[in-house]
This record gives C-alpha cells, sequence and structure tokens, in this order.
C-alpha cells in the first residue's frame, strides 16, 4: 500500500451544511478509501491555510488521483493537495536510487 497525506479547504457552503447538519466526516472519507481498496489511517481539522488532512493507505497513485477526483468532483472542498508520503525506512532506497538518476542528469548548458 501506498501512503498519501490529502490537504483540504471546505467551501463555506460545506461549512454551512456541517454546522445545519453535522455528521462524522471520517466514516464519510473512510468510506470513500474503501471504494478504491484503501483506508484512513488518519483524519485532522486545523486553523491555517488548509482547513484539515487526511492520510490515506491506498493501493497506488492511480487511487489516490481517483479519491482526489471524487472528492473534487462534488464541489464541497476546493484547493485539495495530495501528496505521497515516504516513510523514513524507504528514504535509503530513494537516495541510493536519486544518486543513480543524478549520474545521467545533464544540466542545462551542459
Amino acid at each position: 500500500m501506498a501512503k498519501f497525506v490529502v490537504f483540504f479547504n471546505y467551501t463555506s457552503e460545506t461549512w454551512s451544511k456541517m454546522l445545519t447538519t453535522p455528521s462524522d466526516r471520517l466514516a464519510a472519507v473512510r468510506e470513500t478509501a474503501r471504494t478504491v481498496g484503501g483506508d484512513v489511517e488518519s483524519m485532522y481539522f486545523m486553523f491555517g491555510a488548509k482547513d484539515g488532512f487526511v492520510i490515506v493507505d491506498v493501493p497506488d497513485a492511480a487511487a489516490a488521483a481517483a479519491i482526489a477526483i471524487a472528492v473534487s468532483s462534488t464541489g464541497t472542498v476546493q484547493n485539495l493537495e495530495t501528496h505521497e508520503l515516504i516513510a523514513p525506512a524507504d528514504l535509503g532506497g530513494v537516495l541510493e536510487r536519486a544518486g543513480t538518476a543524478r549520474g545521467g542528469y545533464r544540466p542545462p548548458g551542459t
């Protein structure tokens, strides 16, 4: 499974609906993740530039993209950002591959 963090902002209309009809948003997000074979690790709301974030475990990037597109298409969120997470234990392999890739990179002007 791949792990992604999804940052989101609700629209003002969505906040208004949540005020008048509160619901379990974590359950709704978990149900969406399960439709693509994934699950939710955690979900938090926060102050600042983003209203909250969700950490999901899904089979691959295509599953993460499917969730993002499905949720965005409803118009309830805006400024959705999806980022794949790299576990500390996996960083060594990433850096090894980066070293190999750097050997094949030709900088501009050379």
